[in-house]
C-alpha cells in the first residue's frame, strides 16, 4: 500500500508536467505495473473502495462545490446525475443483451447499472483543468457528486433480479425511493449538528480530526438504515463547504491542506488501482476470451458513449422548447456546449468497484451469469472511456474554441469585492478606536489602517500591464520580490539559530510568522 500510493504520487507529480491528464498517465502507469514482475496483485474490493475510499473523494469534492451554483443548476444536474444514470442503465444493458449471445436480459441490466455513472473525480479534474466555461464546470461536477448514488441503487435492484432472490418492480421502486429519500435525509439530519460540533470545538487540531472523520460517519450512518451513503456525504459537505466561513481561520488554512494532500493521495491510487486491474480480469474471463471479447468490449464502450449522447442533447434542448421561463432565464447553450458535456463522460474506479461486488453465485446456488464477462467489459469501458474520451476532450475543446473564464472580469469583480469589504471595515475600525477601551498607540493604528488599504488596493493593482522588461505580469513580479526579501529574512533567523543567540523553538516561531507571510503574499499575486 505504501508503494502504491507512493508511485501513485510519483507519477500524478509527473503529469502536471506534461500536456496529458493525470488520470490517463496513472491508468497508463498501472496497465504497465501490472505485468512488472514483483508488482503485487492489487484486487479492488468494494467492501474498502466503496465506504472507505468514496466517502472522501465525494467530500472533498462537494467542500469546493458551490451550492448556490449548484442550486442554480438543478435541473440539468438531476437530469444527468439521476435521469441519464437510469436511462443508461436501461439502454446499455438493453443492447448488451442483443450483443452478447446468452446474457440474460437481468444481468445485462447489471452490467449496464455498473457503467451508468461518469467518474466523480476524473470529470472534474479534467474540466478544471481545461478552464471550461463555468457552467459546464458546475453541472458535471454536480453530476459526479449524485450519480453514484443512482448507479448503486439501481445495481442492487438488477442483481436481485438477476441473482433470483423474489425481485418486484414494486420493492425496487420502494428501494430507490428509500436510498434517495434516506440519504438526503440522514444528511439534513447530520449536518446542523456537525456544524455546530465544529464550531465549538475551539481546537483546530480536533476540528480537523473530526473533518477527516465526518465523510465516513455521514456514509456509515445511513448506510446502517439502507439508505444511499453516497448521498449523505454530499448533503452534509455541501452544508459544511457552504458554512465554512464560520469556522476558525486557523481550522480553515489546515483544513485545505489536509484535504487537499488526501485528496491527491486517493485520486492519484485510485487510478493505478484501475490500471492494476488487468491480470486479475483477463484471468477470469474464461471461454469468453478471443476476438469475441474483443467485440463485445467495442461494442458496449460504443453503445455507453453513443447513449450519453442521445439522453444529453434532448435533455437539453426539450426543457428550452417547452418553457419559456428557462429560455428567458438560462444562456443558450449552443450545440458545443452539450457536445463537451455528451463527451465528458469518463468513468472510473466506482464502476469497477461495483463490478467486483457481484455475487459468484445466485440464489439456487448456480453460477452467475456472465459474471466474468460484465467484469471484462466494465474494464475495457472504463480503460476506453479514459483513454478515448480523456485524450480527446482537450483537443476538442480548442477546437471548438469555447470561451473559458474571464479573467479580467472575475478580477474586477473581485477588486470591487474587496474595495466594498474595506470600505467597511475602515468604518468598523475608526469607530473601535474611537473607544477609549480599545485606545492604541498611533503607530499600531497606523499599522491597521496600512493593512486594510493594502489589502483593498492590492487586486486592483493586479490589473496592470505586463512588464515590458522582464516579460512578468504584476502578479509574478510581487510574489517573486514578497519571495526574495522574506528569503532574506529567513536566513538571518537560521543563522541566529546556529550561532546559538536563538533557539529552535524561537527560530520555528518566527520561521512560521514568515510562512504566512509568504502564503499570504502569495494569495494576494495570484488570487
Amino acid at each position: 500500500m505504501v508503494a502504491l500510493a507512493a508511485v501513485s504520487a510519483a507519477v500524478a507529480g509527473a503529469a502536471r508536467r506534461t500536456p496529458v491528464p493525470a488520470p490517463l498517465l496513472l491508468v497508463a502507469a498501472g496497465l504497465i505495473a501490472s505485468y512488472v514482475p514483483g508488482v503485487p496483485e492489487y484486487t479492488l474490493d468494494p467492501h474498502v473502495v466503496l465506504p472507505l475510499l468514496l466517502p472522501p473523494l465525494l467530500h472533498t469534492s462537494a467542500l469546493d462545490a458551490s451550492y448556490l451554483d449548484l442550486r442554480a443548476n438543478i435541473r440539468p444536474v438531476a437530469l444527468l446525475s439521476v435521469g441519464y444514470v437510469l436511462f443508461a442503465t436501461l439502454a446499455v444493458g438493453w443492447l448488451a443483451h442483443l450483443l452478447v449471445p446468452g446474457l440474460p436480459p437481468a444481468a445485462a441490466l447489471v452490467l449496464g447499472a455498473v457503467v451508468a455513472p461518469p467518474d466523480a473525480v476524473a470529470a472534474t479534474a479534467i474540466a478544471r483543468r481545461l478552464g471550461l466555461p463555468h457552467r459546464i464546470t458546475t453541472i458535471l461536477q454536480g453530476e459526479s457528486l449524485v450519480n453514484d448514488a443512482t448507479a448503486i441503487t439501481a445495481y442492487k435492484v438488477a442483481l436481485a433480479a438477476a441473482a433470483g432472490v423474489g425481485w418486484s418492480w414494486t420493492e425496487g421502486i420502494g428501494e430507490f425511493v428509500l436510498a434517495s429519500v434516506g440519504g438526503v435525509g440522514v444528511g439534513l439530519a447530520l449536518m446542523v449538528p456537525l456544524h455546530w460540533l465544529r464550531t465549538h470545538l475551539k481546537e483546530p487540531l480536533l476540528q480537523n480530526t473530526l473533518s477527516l472523520l465526518i465523510p465516513f460517519v455521514a456514509y456509515a450512518a445511513a448506510e446502517e438504515v439502507g439508505a444511499s451513503g453516497v448521498l449523505a456525504v454530499v448533503v452534509v459537505a455541501l452544508y459544511l463547504g457552504h458554512r465554512s466561513w464560520q469556522v476558525d481561520f486557523a481550522t480553515r488554512l489546515q483544513e485545505e491542506a489536509v484535504w487537499k494532500m488526501v485528496a491527491f493521495i486517493l485520486e492519484s491510487a485510485v487510478f493505478a488501482l484501475i490500471g492494476l486491474q488487468l491480470p486479475v480480469v483477463l484471468r477470469g474471463l474464461g471461454a469468453y476470451a478471443g476476438e469475441s471479447a474483443a467485440l463485445y468490449a467495442v461494442g458496449v464502450f460504443a453503445a455507453v458513449v453513443v447513449v450519453r449522447f442521445v439522453w444529453v442533447y434532448p435533455a437539453t434542448y426539450v426543457p428550452r422548447l417547452l418553457s419559456q421561463r428557462i429560455r428567458e432565464r438560462e444562456p443558450d447553450p449552443g450545440w458545443t456546449g452539450p457536445l463537451i458535456v455528451s463527451w465528458a463522460g469518463m468513468r472510473g474506479v466506482v464502476s469497477l468497484a461495483i463490478a467486483f461486488s457481484i455475487p459468484a453465485t445466485v440464489a439456487g446456488g448456480g453460477p452467475f451469469p456472465g459474471r466474468n464477462l460484465i467484469l471484462f467489459l466494465t474494464f475495457t469501458t472504463v480503460i476506453g472511456t479514459l483513454v478515448v474520451q480523456g485524450l480527446t476532450l482537450p483537443p476538442l475543446i480548442r477546437v471548438l474554441k469555447l470561451p473559458g473564464r474571464d479573467a479580467q472580469a472575475e478580477t474586477l469583480a473581485e477588486a470591487q469585492a474587496q474595495s466594498e469589504a474595506s470600505r467597511a471595515a475602515e468604518e468598523r475600525l475608526e469607530a473601535l478606536l474611537t473607544d477609549e477601551r480599545n485606545a492604541l498607540p498611533g503607530p499600531l493604528a497606523d499599522r491597521l489602517r496600512t493593512v486594510l488599504e493594502r489589502r483593498r488596493n492590492a487586486v486592483w493593482e493586479r490589473l496592470g500591464a505586463v512588464n515590458e522588461l522582464t516579460g512578468e505580469t504584476v502578479d509574478d513580479t510581487y510574489r517573486r520580490l514578497a519571495g526574495d526579501v522574506i528569503e532574506a529574512e529567513r536566513e538571518v533567523f537560521v543563522r541566529l539559530r546556529d550561532e546559538r543567540r536563538i533557539d529552535d523553538e524561537m527560530m520555528r516561531t518566527l520561521l512560521r510568522r514568515l510562512d504566512l507571510e509568504e502564503a499570504a503574499a502569495y494569495r494576494e499575486g495570484s488570487g
